[in-house]
């Protein structure tokens, strides 16, 4: 299976970033989040930017998640805490880009993939798209609190809740009632009006949107309470090391409560 890559091109102010690995429906491993990190860099200092678009090659996913098969190399707990402690550098660098992101789904995004696609500014979504992150129920590991304050921020507690204890996987539908997505629209017309909405961006004052922007993610972030013993007790555990070993193996999970 190809390992992926992340792709950056810019034209005439406007940034496209693009997942492309769709033959695991664009999974993230260790060398996609490195040049994401990188991009992001590269944007950070770019004062020709005014719009980012990140999108998920191939039409079917966005981001489906972290590649799980990369766990099989974690022994204990504090292999979770480095991990997630990458992550959340990688999103947060993502969501303090100081220009406008609009994120552009079709089809599945899970797990980081909703974290990611949670730290843009904007999402525009394809009717069928789904949004969930049903670790309970596929790998057994857990989210840092940085990023449960993300998607409590646009999804509510009590979605979140679903989405981690139940592993539900919602729908485009409520994902844009909830505020979540700004819009859906059929696969076909999906360029047309993200065309449309990085016009209007760009046509915006950019200091106004910088200030305005980094002002909310302070709102967001300003209290967040340490994580680490969390991590460290739930990527510890031996359901997680089950989660890893059915994934590879092609079976389900059973889940012992240690």
């Amino acid at each position: 299976m190809s390992a992926g890559t992340v792709h950056l091109s810019i034209q005439a102010g406007m940034a496209s970033v693009l997942f492309d690995r769709p033959t695991a429906r664009n999974a993230m491993t260790w060398a996609m989040y490195e040049r994401l990190n990188q991009i992001c860099e590269q944007l950070q200092a770019d004062t020709s930017v005014r719009v980012v678009t990140f999108r998920g090659a191939g039409g079917q996913a966005f981001v489906a998640g972290t590649d799980i098969e990369q766990f099989t190399t974690f022994s204990s707990g504090e292999d979770g805490v480095a991990y997630e402690k990458q992550i959340d550098q990688c999103i947060a660098r993502l969501e303090s880009l100081p220009m406008p992101t609009v994120a552009v789904i079709e089809g599945w995004t899970i797990g980081g993939g909703l974290a990611i696609a949670t730290a843009c500014d904007f999402r525009i979504a394809t009717t069928g798209s789904r949004f969930g992150v049903p670790i309970a129920k596929t790998l057994g590991n857990c989210l840092s609190v940085a990023n449960l304050s993300r998607l409590s921020a646009v999804f509510g507690i009590p979605r979140v809740k679903r989405m981690l204890m139940l592993a539900e996987v919602l729908g485009a539908e409520e994902a844009l009632a909830c505020g979540f997505l700004l819009q859906t629209v059929e696969p076909a017309e999906i360029d047309v009006q993200l065309g449309k909405l990085c016009e209007r961006l760009a046509g915006l004052a950019p200091v106004t949107q910088s200030v305005s922007k980094e002002g909310l993610r302070r709102l967001v972030s300003s209290s967040l309470p340490p994580d680490e013993d969390l991590i460290r007790q739930c990527y510890g555990s031996a359901d997680f090391h089950e989660g890893v070993a059915a994934f590879v193996d092609k079976r389900s999970p059973v889940w012992k409560g240690r």
